[in-house]
């Protein structure tokens, strides 16, 4: 996929917009200060493929994890998996590491109304709006092995980037959410 209309401002910005932003997304720049993280940011159209996203990646210096909102098949437990942007998710194998049915992708209104999101902006930042922990958050450890890492802020059209410490240190315990770790094989045996 080309990026001849994706337009993908090239400036690596220190800390929040100085210009007022959509309401989630100044709740995630709050959260992150609050937390005492620092953080850098680009600002672009919305990203909503990994290619897109690996242009902004190249900005950035980090890379960008797939959050991939999951349910099962009742529609009674939902999950948030962060995977590296590059593998290719087989529900079957994390279906097997849960102990559980297979799941797939949920539907857009149950992400809206979970996590407050449009799909193509969930990210580990919209477990904010999670406050009851109805999202389980599923961690590839693939993800935690980079040294930064990278998500939108409830907003795809902006993408911030920390220390992956940062995330498994404060942010993830700010949120109130202990993930499963889970190891998703690169590629699919023949």
């Amino acid at each position: 996929m080309g990026n001849d209309t994706f337009h993908l401002d090239t400036t690596r910005y220190s800390g929040r917009p100085p210009e007022n932003r959509d309401i989630l997304e100044t709740a995630c720049y709050d959260l992150l200060d609050q937390l005492g993280i620092s953080y850098f940011r680009a600002d672009h159209d919305p990203a909503m493929t990994i290619e897109l996203c690996h242009e902004v990646e190249k900005v950035l210096g980090a890379r960008i994890c797939k959050n991939l909102f999951l349910c099962n098949r009742q529609k009674t437990d939902f999950y948030l998996l962060l995977i590296d942007g590059d593998k290719i998710f087989k529900t079957k194998y994390l279906s097997a590491q849960l102990g559980c049915s297979r799941l797939s992708f949920g539907e857009g209104e149950s992400m809206e109304a979970l996590l407050k999101v449009q799909p193509g902006s969930a990210s580990v930042l919209a477990l904010l709006h999670d406050g009851a922990r109805k999202v389980h958050l599923i961690i590839d450890r693939s993800v935690l092995k980079q040294e930064y890492f990278a998500c939108h802020p409830c907003k795809n059209t902006s993408t911030v980037a920390f220390e992956t410490r940062e995330l498994t240190e404060k942010l993830l315990p700010a949120l109130g959410h202990i993930p499963t770790i889970v190891d998703l094989p690169e590629v699919e045996d023949a």
